[in-house]
């Protein structure tokens, strides 16, 4: 829970004024049953003035002002506070998965990482809200009211102790019963989010394949999941208030009788005293409630913390390099015995692989599907750690450069073309923050997109969300010019020319092939798209199984005839 204390420190002054004016107006509310006895006894069975009473009725309307004041200022305090705390600890949390490596991202998921920045980031700033609220003004109340019924009757004070400690005793259970539940809730809501992101990428396969009904059945079958668990709850949280109720009620009624005994007795008890009794007793009714709420609400919140404190303490696996500088001498990459496994399976991705890339080369990588060829690449910028081997980039391992300059090296055009909604701009920038229209431009040339884009209204032309307004084939020639506008070292196309023709392929590559200094590193299904390439390496179960030139490779590895012909024949 410390941990959290940073992100309202800004607000702390919102914290603890708020919570004072709740307390002032805690303390005028216990002070109004007081005030009431005081104007039964003296002002009307003492039958003294009227005006007596009246300005007994004006200390209550002026404590309910200054009280109303009060609320009101403790409600605008708390939103203050709460708000900017919410605030805070999402930037926090959206800062801290960016630093995470795609191992920690694949073992939690994207539909849970976003369920946790919204729904669980939320339950804790309403807790917050409730904190500055309602936890000084409830319990106060409710102890003050207890402390209030000693001091009018200590027999009747012990009475009311022993209700408000069964309360508390029926708030814990039902606490401890349904805490694990909100946690079991909360991964529940993480399966829906995951289905609903599922249906509304693939919508349109979901309706190419009729598959509607069958994804229905599927949600359905999780809402419903959720639903049994949030009933098991509900069960649990419903003996709250009727329990609440009828310990609290049953307490009325012996005070009551008590106090009928007490009437009769000879130190007498006044009709004022009876009425302060109740209203104390109402008031504690009304605080058990508040904080039989605030217990549901904080059962919630905490679920919620512990999942939020479980991304927070995952460190990313891949740490900070040195300070190593590029050798113009040394091959632009260099593999010794790499071997690597995806998180949660001992199974080797990639095993024993060595390769040396030379500076300016062209390499192409093939292999069925399933072989490796994507995970390889994602070892040089340091995407994933090897298991075991090591990677070299000009000469020195990648652990050895600090992370940014080593990704400022490559300009990485991935399998899926994915774009972010703003303009053709903004979405080339991410090449390079500071590229001129000149070099955009050129950009956009070399990967044969600047025809289109021309004719759609230039770099200011809209992208909405995943670029949906750009065919498959125009969003993979997007991706491959924003690559490009930095100049990288380094460019790898992961079968980023897949949505192409024949002829808009051979365009790029000879396009990419002619720039200087640029090693680029070719991966595709296509023979045809890398049987130029300097060097061909071929991949079969995460093993090189064959490495040299097309004709070289045609003649002595089996899998690269056999891709070839397949390819052919079709």
């Amino acid at each position: 829970m410390r941990r959290y204390f940073v992100y309202l420190k800004e607000y702390k002054w919102y914290c603890i004024l708020g919570a004072a004016m709740k307390w002032i107006e805690a303390v005028l509310e216990l002070l109004v049953p007081l005030v009431m006895a005081n104007i039964i006894d003296v002002g009307i069975t003492q039958r003294a003035s009227v005006s007596y009473v009246l300005a007994g009725g004006g200390v209550m309307l002026a404590m309910g002002a200054v009280g109303f004041g009060c609320a009101l200022f403790c409600q605008r305090s708390a939103s203050i506070a709460s708000q900017g705390f919410g605030t805070n600890v999402r930037n926090a949390f959206f800062r801290h998965i960016n630093t995470l490596s795609y191992r920690e991202l694949d073992k939690i998921g994207t539909a849970s990482l976003i369920t946790r920045t919204t729904n669980d980031v939320n339950q804790m700033q309403s807790a917050v809200a409730m904190i500055i609220r309602l936890v000084v003004r409830a319990p106060f109340i409710a102890a003050g009211a207890v402390v209030l019924c000693f001091v009018i009757d200590w027999q009747i004070g012990l009475l009311v102790t022993a209700v408000s400690v069964l309360v508390g005793a029926v708030l814990w259970v039902i606490m401890h019963k349904t805490v694990p539940y909100y946690s079991k809730n909360q991964k529940k809501l993480d399966r829906l989010a995951q289905i609903t992101n599922e249906n509304l990428e693939g919508a349109r396969v979901v309706r190419a394949f009729s598959r509607r009904e069958g994804e229905r059945a599927r949600f359905g079958a999780a809402a419903d999941d959720m639903l049994d668990n949030s009933l098991k709850m509900g069960r649990i949280s419903a003996w709250l208030n009727p329990l609440t109720y009828a310990i609290v009620n049953f307490g009325v009624a012996l005070i009551l009788l008590l106090c009928d005994f007490k009437v009769h007795s000879p130190s007498g008890f006044s009709s004022g005293d009876i009425v302060a009794l109740i209203n104390y007793m109402a008031q504690i009714l009304n605080a058990m409630i508040v904080i039989s709420n605030l217990v549901s609400l904080f059962t919630k919140a905490h679920a919620s913390m512990n999942r939020v404190s479980e991304v927070f303490d995952l460190h990313t696996s891949i740490e900070e390099g040195g300070d190593a500088e590029a050798d113009s001498e040394a091959p632009a990459v260099e593999m010794r015995g790499v071997c690597f496994s995806y998180a949660g399976t001992e199974q080797y991705s990639l095993t024993d692989v060595e390769l040396t890339i030379p500076r300016g080369a062209t390499v192409g990588i093939i292999g069925g599907t399933g072989s490796g060829k994507s995970t390889l690449v994602q070892l040089l910028p340091r995407l994933y750690d090897v298991g075991a081997g090591s990677v070299k980039i000009f000469g020195h391992d990648v652990k050895e450069y600090p992370l940014r300059k080593l990704r400022e090296m490559f300009g990485v055009v991935p399998q899926n073309a994915s774009l972010f909604s703003g303009t053709v701009r903004s979405n080339l920038r991410w090449g390079k923050s500071d590229a001129t229209d000149e070099e955009m431009e050129e950009a956009l040339k070399v990967a044969c997109a600047y025809g289109f884009i021309k004719e759609k209204g230039g770099l200011d032309q809209a992208v909405t969300e995943g670029g949906k307004n750009f065919s498959g084939g125009q969003r993979q020639r997007l991706t491959i010019a924003r690559a490009l506008v930095g100049r990288p070292a380094l460019l790898i196309l992961d079968d980023s020319c897949s949505a192409l023709d024949f002829a808009t392929d051979a365009k790029v590559r000879k396009n990419i092939g002619a720039l200087k200094s640029v090693t680029t590193i070719l991966i595709s299904q296509r023979a045809s798209s890398i049987k130029n390439a300097d060097t061909i390496y071929v991949l079969e179960d995460g093993k090189i199984a064959g490495s040299g030139k097309h004709e070289d490779l045609y003649k002595d590895c089996a899998l690269y005839r056999e891709i070839c012909d397949s390819q052919a024949r079709a």
